[in-house]
């Protein structure tokens, strides 16, 4: 008898661009000029809808916000390395990921209105709702990609989620059935080190998160959430890979969270202001800049024209929303059950009759 080792793993991390914008020549992706701009723009106006956004729930123009300040690359660079033909399944934190994927703005703003009509995806687009409750949509991502493996269609999905889902039952009943049908879809943590105000080291004992895809049959990375070049080359050879039949892939965004989880919480009652202070030093959207003007890819003019720019988007997208108004507040009624209750229909007469 002996004792026989039958498998080993390692999980790798990828690094491109550091805290002062210097970028490793040799691990950079195929990105044009053009592309690297792409990519700035809508990390740019990723974080100016974040800014407008929370001054709007301060005044009361919207509920509930949670904010993505610190998570632009991680956001936008991995949206930007999917196609057209890929489906994109994101959770609550992903204004970054509807935005490079070229969402209208004013539906955004009404969706964080408690409009759910925000949410009624352009048909050009390949952007399932946003889903609240954690980590239930990571299964119905698994499912759509083993349809578009019964087709053959040569397309992938992307799935967005953070640390806390790792914790939870549908991640792992996700990643089982990626692994056991090798669908084409590519998970994307955005570990930003807390669940509301539960730290990462009370999630998981592990060193890492992409070290989880192991045990079920495919590869894990970790990749530095805040290096756009590092997330972009981790999301396109993964999504390439999803593609060409080669199954799923999880990537873990290393990033921080630097608002509250949402603007109903506040964070200082359990996180250490220096622990955020360490963070913000490493902003993705400094670095990119850095990088950008050695390389003479951004000027101070151009700069000025993007936040000039950014600024008359979010000026006419919130004035679009304002514009359309309210949904009926019937329709509060409409879309419960397939048929109303009895109690329902006491309730819509009631309300009809001004009864509210």
């Amino acid at each position: 008898m002996a004792e026989k080792t039958i498998e080993t793993f390692e999980v790798k991390r990828l690094e491109i661009l550091d805290d002062e914008g210097n970028a490793d020549k040799a691990l950079m992706p195929s990105l044009t000029a053009g592309g690297i701009r792409n990519i700035y723009e809508g990390m740019l106006l990723a974080r100016a809808f974040d800014e407008r956004a929370l001054s709007l729930q301060r005044e009361g123009r919207l509920g509930t916000y949670a904010s993505i300040r610190g998570q632009e690359a991680a956001q936008v660079a991995s949206a930007l390395a999917a196609e057209k033909s890929d489906w994109i399944f994101p959770s609550f934190r992903e204004t970054g990921v509807h935005i490079a994927a070229g969402y209208p703005v004013h539906q955004l703003f009404q969706y964080w209105s408690g409009d759910e009509r925000g949410m009624r995806c352009p048909d050009d687009l390949n952007v399932f709702p946003v889903c609240i409750p954690v980590s239930t949509h990571l299964p119905h991502a698994v499912g759509a990609a083993i349809a578009m493996k019964l087709k053959k269609q040569k397309s992938a999905a992307i799935v967005y989620f953070g640390d806390g889902a790792t914790s939870k039952g549908d991640f792992h009943e996700a990643f089982n059935m990626a692994g056991v049908f090798r669908a084409p879809v590519v998970f994307i943590c955005q570990n930003n080190q807390w669940a509301i105000s539960v730290p990462l080291s009370r999630q998981t004992a592990a060193k890492t998160l992409a070290q989880k895809a192991l045990a079920y049959g495919f590869s894990g990375i970790q990749a530095d959430g805040n290096d756009a070049f590092a997330v972009y080359r981790a999301a396109s050879e993964a999504l390439y890979k999803a593609r060409e039949g080669g199954g799923p892939s999880f990537i873990e965004c290393q990033t921080y969270r630097i608002s509250d989880h949402t603007t109903a919480d506040d964070s200082s009652r359990y996180r250490p202001a220096g622990e955020v202070e360490y963070w913000k030093a490493k902003d993705p959207l400094k670095r990119l800049k850095s990088y950008m003007e050695k390389e003479g890819l951004l000027t101070e003019d151009y700069q000025k024209q993007l936040e000039g720019k950014n600024e008359r988007t979010l000026d006419e997208a919130f004035r679009e929303m304002e514009r359309i108004g309210p949904p009926p507040p019937s329709e509060m009624f409409a879309y419960t059950f397939r048929q109303p209750s009895r109690r329902q229909e006491i309730e819509m007469r009631s309300f009809a009759d001004g009864g509210g």
